[in-house]
């Protein structure tokens, strides 16, 4: 008879957080000194495994600079298209205003 495996009380963990956002990813990579050990971990696990060659590294470097110039333009582009969406709505709502206007004096 095992009486100990029946007082034991179960251990409630915390629940996991929510994971980082996108924004706080670059945040973090931009805050980021040039001497950041996460920058080192290439030539660490190459130390234990064949190291990639460094014009592939450079390569995806380059990638990652690329996709974070292209997130950062994306997000400009859809800054000035809401602008020009609510410039447009603003125009089009007098555009029918002046439509009706000029349709009832034509009736008069």
């Amino acid at each position: 008879m095992n009486l100990c495996s029946k007082s034991k009380k179960r251990v409630v963990l915390p629940s996991r957080p929510d994971p980082p956002t996108v924004d706080r990813i670059l945040e973090d990579i931009n805050r980021a000194a040039p001497n950041d050990p996460v920058f080192s971990v290439l030539e660490q696990i190459g130390q234990d495994s064949p190291r990639p060659a460094d014009t592939e590294v450079e390569l995806r470097f380059q990638q990652c600079c690329r996709y974070l110039e292209l997130n950062e333009q994306l997000q400009e582009t859809r800054g000035r298209l809401q602008l020009q969406r609510e410039e447009l709505q603003v125009v089009g709502e007098q555009l029918d205003r002046d439509v009706a206007k000029v349709k009832g004096q034509a009736l008069d």
